[in-house]
């Protein structure tokens, strides 16, 4: 069946409805905001389908022109307005109280919902509807830098809807590679976060050659437009700095001389869903991909940053009473603040150790205020079942990566006999899964480290 006959003429249907809403409803720019609220109103109260569906395009369509201020101005309508009907709950309770069945259930359920919930879903109807409440949020998102107790329970009704909407089960993985639609290799150009994509012939590096792979997950209410993509390297073992990877000098290996699959990047495209998880679906899928494709492929690991670990040992360097440091690993990493330490052989090895150690008690010791790994990357992956294998001293030399995290790397190994195991230890217990080669590096050892062989 196809489904672009019928997304053309709901088009038309919307269009033609559309042009007599606007002859009904002509506001003056700086009343906009308040026609918006206006126009919800009347979205809610219910209409025919076809007018519905063209009212809520004039809707979005509308929220679009809006400046900064009238869009703050609609959210707090959001807030206020559209919030719960406390009224309808209270009735609702009554009735539960007075003759409990699944029908006053339901009732009091559907009460218990914000109106804007309803809004959204019926907002959703529009053509485009799905990827324009996607922009609202990031644009929420923004709104909430200066006004996060407002706007939160906006922000919550959001997360809660796109948690459904972009269920695993409507998700669609799809391999790019060069004859892939040039929109869409312009996306993974621009959306790129970890290791910047230069040019076309570098993009072509990383998804041509038969060692490479690019895997992105789509949904079908956002045509080409990825949501998180994951960049792969075919090696013959772990990798442990980004250069050889990444560089335009390399030797390509045969996929069927790899044994390892390399995850060098991951990056989610889109910051209107962020709080919305798939990326743990996504690498699980992209390790049953490489196993098929390239059988003798046996280990899967991570190439990850530490985005906050520099931020984290300047502070605890500064930190007079810090348990994470010794007296003298302190007075070696001193060295740090030389310009160029890392260029500098003598100043590197002096660092090296100390930096590792340092690490391994960021990894495994530092908390945040919720009990978990204080590094958002270790959070993703240890709460996917992955292992903290190894620390890669010097791994990125980039000057992002040398002011992140002083160069280091790590690598989470994901296997596939461990992954349900490690998962539940990290979910229940918070429990960090590591390799000896890590956990022999804090000194003392803790309750929530749980190392193993290997």
């Amino acid at each position: 069946m196809d489904t672009s006959f019928f997304s053309e003429m709901l088009q038309s249907i919307a269009e033609r409805s559309r042009a007599l809403i606007k002859r009904e409803r002509r506001e003056p720019a700086h009343e906009r905001s308040a026609g918006l609220v206006e126009l919800c109103e009347a979205l809610l109260s219910g209409r025919g389908e076809a007018s519905g569906v063209a009212l809520a395009q004039e809707i979005l369509v509308r929220y679009a022109d809006l400046t900064t201020g009238p869009r703050i101005a609609f959210f707090e309508a959001l807030a206020t307005t559209f919030g719960h009907d406390r009224a309808r709950i209270d009735r609702a309770i009554a009735a539960w109280r007075e003759a409990s069945s699944d029908e006053t259930a339901a009732d009091l359920h559907h009460a218990s919902e914000p109106r804007r919930l309803e809004l959204f879903r019926r907002l959703n109807l529009a053509p485009g509807g799905t990827a324009a409440l996607v922009r609202m949020r990031e644009q929420l998102l923004d709104a909430m830098d200066h006004r996060r107790d407002d706007l939160a329970a906006i922000d919550n009704d959001f997360i809660h809807l796109f948690s459904s909407w972009f269920n695993r089960g409507f998700l669609v993985l799809r391999r790019i590679d060069w004859s892939t639609s040039a929109a869409i290799l312009e996306k993974i150009i621009r959306y790129e976060a970890v290791h910047e994509i230069r040019d076309w012939e570098d993009l072509r590096r990383r998804i041509d050659p038969p060692d490479r792979r690019c895997y992105a997950f789509f949904h079908p209410a956002l045509v080409d437009e990825p949501l998180i993509f994951v960049e792969v390297a075919l090696t013959r073992e772990i990798a442990g700095a980004i250069g050889p990877i990444l560089s335009d000098k390399r030797e390509p290996v045969e996929p069927q001389r790899a044994t390892t699959a390399v995850f060098y990047s991951i990056t989610n495209c889109q910051r209107g869903l962020a709080g919305v998880s798939f990326g743990h679906f996504l690498i699980k899928q992209v390790v049953e991909e490489v196993s098929r494709e390239v059988p003798r492929v046996g280990t899967f690991v991570t190439l990850s940053p530490a985005p906050n670990f520099a931020d984290w040992l300047k502070r605890e360097r500064a930190n007079a009473a810090s348990a994470a440091l010794a007296d003298d690993d302190r007075e070696a990493l001193a060295a740090l603040d030389e310009d160029s330490w890392w260029r500098t052989p003598e100043l590197a090895e002096e660092v090296r150790e100390p930096l590792l150690r340092a690490a391994a008690w960021y990894y495994m010791r530092a908390r945040n205020g919720r009990g978990l790994p204080v590094d958002s990357v270790a959070r993703f992956h240890l709460g996917n079942g992955a292992r903290l294998e190894r620390l890669d001293f010097l791994a990125d030399t980039s000057q992002r990566a040398l002011k992140q995290s002083c160069g280091l790397m790590v690598n989470y190994l994901y296997d596939l006999d461990y992954i349900e195991r490690n998962h539940e230890a990290y979910a229940q217990q918070r429990a960090i899964v590591a390799s000896s080669a890590v956990s022999r590096l804090v000194t003392t050892p803790a309750r929530e480290v749980v190392p193993v062989s290997g």
